[in-house]
């Protein structure tokens, strides 16, 4: 049950008017980001206000006008759809961390560190947006936020987006099975299926993401595969 103490606002200007509706902040921000979710069980009341704060309500023939109805579900899901929702404090908080923790694993997986062509730790691309002063924009997407964050730690540490490719000879026993999980992983630049059944191919990955790969390629061999690094 959505209670008047913990809904915020979500508003959408349309046809020169402020409609605005009361909703679960966290069910309404699933709402808007695709998650299934029944909008009666997200709004607080079934009203939708010009103010929700001085409780102004909205003539019927101005919701007609704006929505062609007045059923308030279907208006109040076209608000957060298509308006702005207002964000706790707490949510925007955790939402931040959340966009934040998706541009590091971003820039870990796809960058390397082109002096020794091995990925950046994690915690290591941390601290450079601490130093670079980056702050992420929940605003922006996750690509938008990358970019701006790459442009502050490049002259902190030698980072740059790449890909390369690895050789991969699988023994026959593995080779059926290994196939399929190992050019899943990345792009199959090229494949060979030997006499004797072994297999040998050539995979392009993120840079960044070759310790997953070839952690992959062990569990689906037992560590019996052979793998090259091209250059």
């Amino acid at each position: 049950m959505v209670t008047l103490d913990t809904a915020v606002v979500a508003r959408l200007k349309t046809h020169g008017q402020h409609f605005e509706v009361l909703v679960d902040p966290d069910g309404a921000y699933d709402m808007k980001h695709g998650a299934s979710i029944k909008t009666e069980d997200i709004l607080a009341v079934e009203d939708v206000f010009e103010n929700a704060s001085r409780g102004d309500r909205v003539p019927e023939e101005d919701l007609i006008k704006a929505f062609g109805t007045t059923n308030v579900v279907d208006i109040a899901r076209k608000i957060i759809m298509d308006g702005e929702i207002n964000l706790t404090a707490e949510q925007r908080h955790r939402l931040m961390e959340e966009k934040r923790r998706q541009v590091v694993s971003f820039i870990s997986r796809n960058a390397i560190n082109p002096q020794t062509m091995t990925p950046h730790p994690p915690a290591r691309i941390e601290r450079a947006m601490e130093e670079g002063g980056v702050h992420v924009d929940l605003t922006k997407t996750v690509e938008e936020n990358v970019n701006i964050a790459m442009k502050a730690i490049r002259p902190i540490i030698p980072i740059r987006f790449e890909e390369v490719k690895i050789a991969v000879k699988v023994p026959s026993n593995y080779a059926p099975r290994a196939f399929g999980e190992i050019t899943a992983f990345g792009k199959l630049i090229r494949d060979e299926w030997q006499n004797n059944g072994s297999w040998i191919g050539v995979i392009q990955i993120p840079a960044g993401m070759q310790p997953e790969f070839y952690d992959l390629v062990n569990k689906v061999t037992k560590g019996e595969a052979e793998t090259r690094l091209l250059r």
